[in-house]
């Protein structure tokens, strides 16, 4: 049940806020020569983070000149990986939960329903555990590549002392990191969910099976010894009763003795 809840709004939450992110920073260039000054320097970039193909223009601060400028890097595929992934998987959890709610017995049938559902479970939960990673390491590649520090470190301008260069403001990655989040609380809900979906198939009904009949000839072969030995014991102790006390003849023959002599006397 919490599969059925929690999984298609955990995907939702980890490609929103990946696939749906924008952001970007400012810069400013302060030259000796005023009028070739730049104090507002945009630089815009957004998902997949195609970063080496975002290019702006800033002063050289040696007259009317402008330097081209790209930033570096190419976390795309991480991203792109990352995205697909929740997107399937938002897809799979809202037609698991149709077939659980409205197909329960087809899904039952032949026990191909329970099979197919714990082997797409556990693609899902290592294809999870690798695009979160991935996108982890992608991610902090583009915090590296848009801080501001380095992006100053690419212009020429910056590099004589004579010129101000500053970071106006720094780009805001907190919903990427909420992604990230997300992809990692996804493989802990797919990965915890694996254990259900087995207890659904025919392989852990059978494997029961197995384990019960060694444990049920052990209780009725050792109840079988038990009756026996109980029995044999009863009657060996009955038979040495018997065997020690006196017996009826005996017993009535004593008196005898002592009755014949005095008729005697």
């Amino acid at each position: 049940m919490c599969m059925v809840i929690f999984a298609p709004l955990f995907a939702i939450f980890a490609f929103a806020t990946c696939g749906g992110y924008s952001g970007g920073l400012r810069l400013s260039v302060d030259c000796v020569n005023k009028t070739e000054s730049n104090l507002s320097i945009d630089v815009a970039f957004a998902y997949p983070f195609r970063l080496h193909q975002v290019t702006f223009e800033v002063p050289t601060c040696e007259g009317k000149e402008r330097q081209k400028v790209a930033l570096i890097g190419d976390s795309s595929s991480s991203a792109e990986f990352f995205v697909t992934v929740a997107v399937f998987a938002f897809l799979y959890s809202l037609a698991a939960t149709v077939v659980y709610i409205f197909f329960q017995n087809k899904y039952r049938e032949n026990n191909r329903g329970p099979l197919i559902d714990f082997i797409v479970t556990v693609v899902f939960s290592f294809l999870w555990l690798v695009g979160s990673s991935a996108w982890a390491k992608g991610l902090s590649d583009v915090k590296v590549a848009t801080d501001p520090k380095e992006v100053l470190l690419l212009m020429s301008a910056c590099k004589q002392p004579s010129n101000k260069c500053m970071a106006v403001h720094s780009p805001v990655m907190s919903s990427l990191n909420t992604s990230v989040v997300f992809g990692f609380l996804n493989f802990i809900l797919w990965a915890g969910n694996i254990w259900f979906v087995f207890k659904e198939t025919g392989w852990h009904s059978s494997s029961q099976r197995y384990l019960s009949d060694p444990v049920e000839r052990h209780s009725s072969s050792y109840n079988q010894g038990g009756y026996n030995q109980d029995t044999y014991g009863s009657s060996s102790g009955y038979n040495q009763q018997a065997s020690l006390g006196p017996s009826s003849d005996e017993f009535g023959q004593q008196p005898g003795g002592p009755a014949s002599f005095t008729n005697q006397i």
